[in-house]
């Protein structure tokens, strides 16, 4: 079985369900989203989050050793920049934190501190419950904000942390990807503008990124708050709002 469908009430409940089904990790897999969950009308009418989960092939099958000319290429870049005292401090304040949190929370997970790149990641590992992660990753934001704020208190630190929980954040990314690809071909196969539903922050830029790479599309953020809308439109009907129309 290289392929299974599957679903729930949210796209990563669905994402899960597939998984199960094949037996594998997230890494694994390719996912495309079928459906976004809709709700119902006094529980009437609703649908259900569907996605469809396909092995991947794996990195190094069939593929030749690499020659001494790409392993140069291919070369990890520079390590991870040496945090200064006042960042360090900040840092273990923050970890002090979270790990009370979990505490209070009840919450089994172990909490990993290490430095990616210009950002120091707090990777939360052991919550099988996925409430650290929370819908759509609103958990994690939290605790992200929170420790950010807590990490630079009244120090001149600059490291950024970030809060993952089971490599959510690569699922996610790779989830919004997926779907503004989709939506995208979508908005310009029936030349009108596709409405995607409220997002983070976080989220929005993701999506406004990927979509970038695309002459063909505009993107804007819509309604107020932190969760807005992202509205995909094609580049040809902002081009035809802009142009006059022509003299006779």
């Amino acid at each position: 079985m290289d392929s299974v469908e599957a679903e729930g009430n949210s796209i990563d409940e669905a994402i899960d369900g597939a998984l199960r089904l094949l037996g594998v990790t997230r890494d694994r897999v390719e996912i495309e989203i079928l459906n976004n969950a809709v709700r119902g009308l006094f529980g009437i009418g609703g649908r259900k989050a569907r996605v469809r989960a396909t092995l991947r092939v794996p990195i190094d099958a069939d593929r030749p050793a690499p020659t001494p000319e790409v392993q140069r290429e291919t070369a990890p870049g520079p390590p991870p920049r040496e945090l200064a005292a006042d960042d360090r401090r900040g840092i273990e304040r923050a970890r002090q934190v979270l790990e009370s949190i979990l505490r209070h929370l009840e919450v089994q997970a172990e909490v990993n501190v290490r430095n990616v790149e210009d950002d120091v990641l707090f990777d939360l590992t052991g919550d099988s419950s996925g409430v650290l992660i929370g819908r759509r990753g609103q958990m994690l934001d939290a605790l992200e904000y929170l420790l950010n704020r807590v990490a630079a208190r009244d120090e001149s630190g600059s490291a950024r942390i970030v809060v993952d929980s089971e490599n959510y954040r690569a699922r996610r990314r790779e989830a919004l990807e997926e779907l503004a690809r989709r939506m995208g071909e979508q908005a310009k196969k029936k030349r009108k503008s596709v409405t995607l539903n409220p997002m983070s922050p976080r989220d929005r830029r993701i999506v406004h990124l990927i979509l970038q790479q695309d002459t063909a599309l505009v993107t804007k953020s819509s309604g107020k708050g932190y969760f807005r809308k992202l509205i995909i439109i094609p580049a040809e009907m902002v081009r035809s709002r802009r142009e006059p129309a022509a003299s006779e």
